[in-house]
């Protein structure tokens, strides 16, 4: 199926009084309808970065120094402001991490809904106001056209968060970037809120990109995941290859430190070591100063993605052409 979003060799850098940095280094995946792709990594791996580089949303002195986003065949990356916005809240959709920073506590539920319906679609006050109570009937808030006359303090975190994903979905967008939705709620809560993405993207057909740290969201929510390290795609491939049989060397750290539920694991494995910074980035694999697999290669030369069964690794363990 034709990727709806397709990124290619994305570059983003920051400019310093030092010179610039780069914070993603040619980052490439595509979306298609109907699928979820899950983006994982440490934190200052690039996965806040990449989305907000997709929906337009980088802060100066970020900047896309490289590569193309295309969206449903048009290239987005270069539109301007206006004509961003527009796409943005008519064709793209976004979820954040803090409910409560995404939604204005002076202002209620129905009329953040419909001020977001009517400012994307040519509908009526009346309209508006009846499609704001099918969206939060959709997202499974119960009363909802009663509760369209409350405010955000009135509503627990799940249900928040239910009403972001409604303001998310009011102009009907195709795709939707989703940055860590489930971080700040719980357990219970978190699984409630990944079934209704789930759903909605079985139901919508629209392309997700998912962006958490947790294993657990990945496996139960994506069907494929791309595994990002010092702002690089370091794997991509089916969820259940990755989570089982992952290829590079981080990616077998990550999932050598999930618990496992089968009591055969006696110890987890710890990744030693921390991710670089961004000026700090060495020759080479990035992570090699990490990878207790790290040979010379490793040190001098920067691997691409290559084929690894159905996944892509980069990893020169990988690369049938030259033996260690």
């Amino acid at each position: 199926m034709q990727p709806l979003l397709e990124v290619d060799q994305l570059c983003v850098e920051f400019t310093t009084r030092h010179g610039s940095l780069r914070a993603l280094s040619e980052v490439s995946f595509g979306i298609a309808p109907g699928e979820v792709l899950g983006i994982v990594g440490e934190s200052g791996a690039g996965k806040s970065l990449t989305g907000a580089a997709i929906i337009g949303l980088l802060q100066p002195p970020g900047r896309i120094s490289g590569g193309s986003i295309v969206y449903d065949g048009q290239r987005i990356d270069t539109l301007a402001g206006d004509a961003m916005r527009r796409l943005r809240g008519r064709q793209i959709g976004s979820i954040f991490q803090d409910p409560m920073t995404a939604l204005n506590p002076l202002l209620t539920i129905g009329q953040q809904l419909v001020e977001t319906i009517r400012t994307h679609l040519p509908l009526s006050e009346s309209e508006a106001v009846a499609r704001a109570v099918s969206l939060l009937e959709e997202t499974g808030i119960s009363g909802a056209a009663q509760r369209l006359a409350q405010y955000p303090h009135q509503f627990s975190g799940g249900m928040r968060q239910r009403v972001v994903i409604a303001l998310a979905l009011a102009a009907g967008p195709r795709l939707l970037i989703a940055d860590e939705p489930t971080t700040a709620l719980d357990v219970s809560v978190q699984a409630q809120v990944i079934a209704l993405l789930k759903q909605l993207c079985r139901d919508r057909g629209m392309a997700v990109m998912l962006v958490t740290h947790d294993m657990g969201v990945i496996a139960e929510a994506c069907d494929r995941v791309a595994v990002m390290y010092a702002g690089r795609i370091v794997e991509i491939g089916p969820v259940r290859d990755v989570i089982h049989s992952p290829a590079h060397p981080y990616a077998i750290g990550l999932m050598g430190a999930i618990p496992s539920m089968s009591g055969e694991r006696e110890r987890l494995l710890q990744i030693d070591g921390a991710m670089p910074r961004l000026g700090e980035i060495p020759e080479g694999c990035a992570f090699h100063l990490r990878c207790p697999q790290a040979w010379a290669r490793c040190r001098s030369e920067r691997p691409e993605l290559m084929p690894v069964g159905a996944s892509r690794a980069a990893c020169w363990l990988h690369d049938a052409g030259e033996p260690r």
